[in-house]
């Protein structure tokens, strides 16, 4: 059983992925644009997690 990096890199866009879904769910975006985010993320995992880390909507909270 040799998974190498393959099996830790999925695992980390899989977190990824869950991480984006539940922040959108979230977010105070319209129910429209949310469900588009979600089934970007979810149909295209590595670029639709990136894509919505740089382009999707921002919560206004500050850190």
């Amino acid at each position: 059983m040799n998974f190498g990096y393959n099996g830790l890199l999925g695992l980390l866009v899989l977190a990824g992925d869950i991480w984006a879904i539940l922040n959108i769910a979230q977010s105070s975006a319209s129910n429209e644009k949310k469900l588009i985010w979600i089934l970007v993320v979810l149909l295209l995992p590595l670029l639709g997690l990136l894509l919505w880390f740089f382009l999707g909507p921002r919560s206004g909270r500050s850190s």
